[in-house]
């Protein structure tokens, strides 16, 4: 009989660990603070070799952290007031460029295409945030944060959307409204499903992803809001605002990461296995090393 229950509880234990995941931070790793003394961090966004390229936005540049040697230097300056930005397949970085509320490509020679520099002839309230699907296509988030750098004084389009720019006809189109600000976003990297945080309602939203790029069956998926989002190779979503806040896929809080900044703006996956969360906080950026990686 002892036999027995040994064996039964050993087969419990087993199960029990079988399912519990291991912890999406490493064991013992701590928030370290990379660079700092900048004005306000943004945007951050990695390329193939694991570097991140984030905003300094109120000093008008890019800047480029190596993965290799963990130093941060001035990539691009002036950047267009860039913001959020994304690498796409080809390797160019795509750019929420504020300065005339347009969006941009930069090449790997610092070379601009503007994508998009309206909306129906009207002046977009200032592309915030974006992520590029598996296919090309870019959606990006459109508030209105008014910039002392505009010359135009007020908005030319009310309403707060997402757009989605087609790469077969370099066409922009509504993809969804009905926000009072949306600001961060992230898709899959199966390219089937997005997430869309209402930052001022304090709520994200998923919607899937139909063949023709239109988004549709939009659900809740948390009751709070975002600057900047990322996704890890689980699928768990990363929420930022009050430090980081984790969400696994069904939308049920796993984790929070303190970070010792009044306000964190955005995240991503960096490092050259994509092992290292890369955060963007006030006048700082940091590094935290996980158990996951960025997809």
């Amino acid at each position: 009989m002892k036999t027995t229950v040994s064996l039964l509880s050993i087969s419990l234990l087993l199960l029990s660990c079988a399912r519990t995941p291991t912890p999406i931070i490493s064991e013992g790793a701590k928030l370290a603070l990379v660079a700092d003394g900048f004005k306000f961090t943004e945007g951050p966004a990695t390329n193939s070799d694991g570097d991140v390229f984030f905003t300094d936005q109120p000093n008008d540049r890019i800047m480029k952290w190596s993965a290799s040697d963990n130093t941060v230097v001035d990539y691009m300056k002036p950047s267009g007031r860039s913001n959020g930005l994304y690498f796409d397949k080809q390797g160019d970085l795509i750019s929420c460029a504020d300065e005339k509320n347009e969006l941009w490509k930069i090449d790997k020679d610092k070379n601009v295409s503007i994508l998009v520099s309206n909306f129906n002839g009207k002046k977009l309230g200032g592309p915030n945030d974006l992520w590029v699907h598996p296919d090309g296509d870019i959606y990006f988030t459109d508030p209105y944060y008014e910039r002392p750098w505009w010359s135009h004084g007020e908005e030319q389009i009310s309403q707060r959307r997402v757009y989605h720019l087609s790469s077969k006809d370099q066409k922009v189109q509504i993809a969804a409204d009905d926000f009072k600000m949306p600001n961060g976003i992230i898709g899959t990297p199966d390219g089937k499903k997005i997430y869309i945080a209402d930052i001022d309602r304090k709520q994200t939203y998923v919607f899937d992803i139909s063949t023709d790029g239109a988004l549709t069956n939009r659900k809740l998926f948390c009751d709070l809001g975002s600057d900047g989002m990322t996704i890890d190779n689980r699928g768990n979503i990363y929420l930022t605002g009050d430090g980081v806040t984790v969400f696994n896929s069904q939308g049920e809080q796993i984790e929070h990461i303190k970070v010792p900044k009044n306000w964190t703006a955005n995240i991503t996956f960096g490092g050259q296995n994509k092992t290292l969360l890369f955060i963007t906080a006030l006048d700082a950026v940091y590094t935290l090393k996980m158990n996951v990686s960025g997809v």
